[in-house]
């Protein structure tokens, strides 16, 4: 059975361009453009991953991760945190809050990002 993976993105483009890749590689993919909307989905959808942009309107990925971390369904769904904030304290705040990793968007390639999320979903 394929994984599911929730992408939490507010850019459309590049939501998009995850949405393809992700899919192209045999994960049943949902999308939200908001941490509000991805706090739901996570609880309807329940994804194997999210992967969770942080600035974003609404309700950003910080407060969705810490509203989820809160929840009995999303305390163990692995996170991986995708961002242009390279900024320590919310590095090391989120890593307190049981994520995967945390991926600076301008350091990685889609395809690069595909991979460390395939490596770690074969461990599922």
């Amino acid at each position: 059975m394929p994984l599911k993976i929730e992408i939490v993105e507010d850019e459309p483009e590049i939501c998009g361009m995850y949405r393809r890749k992700f899919k192209n590689d045999g994960f049943v993919v949902v999308t939200a453009e908001n941490g509000q909307i991805g706090l739901q989905l996570a609880e309807t959808e329940k994804p194997d991953i999210i992967l969770l942009d942080l600035m974003m309107p609404v309700m950003g990925g910080e407060e969705m991760l810490k509203l989820l971390r809160a929840t009995d369904w999303g305390k163990t769904i692995p996170v991986f945190v995708l961002t242009n904030l390279g900024d320590e304290d919310t590095m090391d705040q989120l890593h307190s809050l049981n994520i995967v990793q945390y991926m600076v968007k301008a350091d990685y390639t889609p395809s690069q990002i595909l991979g460390v999320v395939k490596q770690f979903a074969a461990t599922l």
